[in-house]
């Protein structure tokens, strides 16, 4: 299913929808400040097991990220140092992911790995999403082999590849081509993992 929903004004109708599917352990795409992106509710193991499959993942030798709404309740999924705080803080919401220690509320998928991405788009959708489900959403890059093509910055043609694996493909507008900047934040050594959209 293609929803559109304007990034400006989201509609509380179609972002009850698609906060429905959330809820019952569905996949769904969406817009964020970088490249459009599939995910579930974070802490829905059997909907992280599936993005995990389809996506070709092994949750315990890859990073997991997921969005949070803002700073304030991120202490109940990662353990955030104050320096770490203040970087953050300063960037976000912005393109950013930053890498951090997974602390106990996060379920065991996510724990055999140690660390978890953080992510706090600058997109008024997804943080809508996150807000009204009251869970963070797993969020994966919609891309093939590390690469953003074409087709994955228009909703439509999104929809065409993914319309059989998701539940719902959300059109707000087209994406962009250049990845979240990620930043480990695991000491206070702070090292950029990956250059991307953003600038620290």
């Amino acid at each position: 299913m293609l929803v559109k929903i304007y990034p400006e004004n989201p509609n509380q109708k179609e972002i009850d929808k698609v906060v429905k599917v959330l809820q019952d352990g569905g996949l769904v795409v969406y817009p964020t400040d970088t490249v459009y992106a599939i995910g579930c509710d974070a802490l829905n193991v059997r909907a992280v097991e599936k993005i995990c499959q389809m996506k070709g993942v092994n949750p315990q030798k890859s990073n997991l990220s997921i969005i949070c709404y803002d700073l304030s309740n991120l202490s109940e999924y990662a353990k955030v140092s104050n320096a770490a705080f203040k970087l953050m803080k300063k960037h976000l919401p912005g393109p950013f992911t930053f890498i951090l220690p997974t602390s106990s509320e996060l379920p065991k998928i996510y724990k055999n790995r140690k660390e978890v991405g953080i992510r706090v788009p600058d997109n008024n959708i997804t943080r809508t999403l996150v807000q009204v489900l009251g869970n963070p959403i797993l969020t994966m890059s919609i891309r093939d082999e590390d690469e953003v093509i074409e087709y994955t910055t228009d909703p439509e043609l999104i929809h065409e590849k993914y319309k059989n694996q998701v539940d719902i493909v959300i059109d707000g507008g087209f994406g962009g081509l250049e990845a979240s900047t990620v930043v480990d934040c695991t000491t206070d050594n702070f090292e950029i993992v990956r250059q991307g959209k953003g600038e620290l």
